[in-house]
């Protein structure tokens, strides 16, 4: 099993407007990222587990074959830039898909 970070040529995370985060996973080459899909791993349930979310505060995984590339939405636990909120830009909540397993 190698770590998605391992495989991704980029996963990054950020803003999708103030009350959103989308997580990007970008491959360099096509059987890499057909692996990562293909494997199941980028799942509702493993995303809902490691960002201790709610089925409803997810809003979607999407696959870009095209692009090789994933992209994963969820509902922000508040909203960007109010009391509470400790990342601004959303670009540090990528950090627990980096260790998800694929097999």
């Amino acid at each position: 099993m190698d770590r998605l970070v391992d495989l991704a040529q980029m996963l990054r995370s950020k803003n999708s407007g103030p009350f959103l985060i989308t997580l990007d996973v970008f491959f360099s080459e096509e059987a890499i990222y057909r692996r990562v899909v293909d494997s199941g791993a980028v799942s509702a349930e493993n995303i809902l587990k490691l960002y201790h979310l709610k089925a409803s505060e997810l809003c979607g995984i999407y696959f870009f074959d095209a692009a090789l590339g994933i992209k994963i939405t969820y509902h922000r636990p508040v909203s960007s830039g109010t009391c509470g909120d400790s990342d601004v830009y959303g670009a540090q909540q990528h950090a627990p898909l980096m260790e998800l397993l694929i097999p």
